[in-house]
């Protein structure tokens, strides 16, 4: 495992560097996941004056990269319905000491647009792919979802060569877990790392409760059985997924945020699209950072206030969850859709 330790960095209240920013760049999508966006829901999406413009997300970005953030993701809402998504991509592209530049889809436009996205400067994408069985997948996705376009999509990322390209499925009990096993055949014949994510309690809308968590436990041995893997080391410290192969090399991965939380080695700030930061998925309250963006602030005061957000870090949630055994969602969380996952 190689870890970014040994170079100098921004430490929170905990001791976690600060290595990972997640921009949301739009706060709409075009599906209704139910674990994200329930179709029952009514929601009010940020006016277009609200988010963030090209040039503040570059601006923000070089912040941050100048206080140690190595990789940046761009999440939505779908970020591929933003209608700058290119344009802000090939400005991020390029930055000096940015390692890794990422964009979680669901992959809806991503025929479309993977070839775009690569010359732009892209580096690789997650798509979220939560069933392999068309009536199941248009289930979750609340109708909107269409699964061959998706798949088009994941195809066109590695056409392009948007990779490795990364698949993300969330489980939940009497939803989706018995596509555990068809994804993982599936994934592996595509040679596609697929990364099973315990249902979390992120928002408000989503009616989480612990019993429809599955374990990844339960979901790695399910696997298991039938197809053996060995795990492997992390590829840098705060890595979420804990990862395994098949004897063919092919990857799969475990995000346990419920069952084995991993707030200790946490390294991401998240952006919202109206341009909030959030110090965790499931913090309450943002800093807006639009006064400062659009008002005249210096370089250096914009640096500062980013470095004192992160120093105060206490953010510990799943711990906590893990602690008291109950649903922390009494409270109010900031919902997925505006910070990214």
């Amino acid at each position: 495992m190689s870890s970014d330790h040994s170079s100098p960095t921004l430490l929170d209240s905990r001791g976690r560097p600060l290595r990972d920013l997640r921009l949301s760049l739009i706060d709409l999508c075009n599906f209704r996941c139910v674990y994200c966006m329930p179709p029952e829901g009514k929601y009010d999406f940020f006016k277009n004056d609200e988010l963030l413009t090209p040039t503040e997300l570059l601006t923000l970005a070089q912040a941050y990269i100048s206080l140690g953030v190595q990789r940046i993701r761009l999440t939505g809402g779908e970020p591929l319905l933003r209608k700058e998504v290119l344009e802000i991509v090939r400005s991020l592209a390029v930055l000096p000491g940015l390692h890794d530049l990422s964009l979680t889809t669901n992959g809806s436009r991503l025929a479309e647009l993977a070839p775009a996205l690569k010359d732009a400067g892209l580096k690789r994408v997650t798509v979220s792919l939560d069933a392999i069985e068309p009536e199941a997948f248009k289930r979750i996705t609340g109708g909107r979802g269409v699964l061959e376009e998706t798949l088009a999509g994941i195809r066109a990322a590695q056409a392009a060569g948007l990779g490795p390209v990364k698949l993300n499925a969330v489980i939940r009990k009497g939803l989706n877990d018995d596509q555990i096993v068809p994804l993982a055949r599936w994934a592996r014949t595509e040679g596609l790392n697929l990364r099973f994510i315990e249902f979390m309690d992120v928002g408000n809308r989503n009616h989480w409760e612990a019993e429809q968590v599955i374990n990844s436990k339960f979901v790695h041995d399910q696997i298991n059985a039938e197809m053996p893997m060995l795990a492997l080391d992390a590829n840098f410290f705060g890595e979420v997924a804990e990862r395994y192969a098949y004897q063919d090399g092919v990857e799969v991965g475990f995000i346990s945020s419920v069952s084995t939380p991993f707030c200790a080695t946490c390294t991401r700030t998240r952006v919202s699209a109206d341009g909030k930061i959030y110090n965790c998925l499931f913090s309450g309250r943002g800093m807006d950072l639009k006064p400062l963006l659009r008002g005249g602030a210096s370089p250096e005061e914009l640096v500062k206030t980013l470095k004192g957000f992160w120093e105060v870090r206490t953010n510990r949630y799943s711990e906590e969850r893990a602690e008291s055994r109950s649903s922390q969602s009494r409270r109010p969380i900031v919902e997925m859709f505006q910070v990214g996952g």
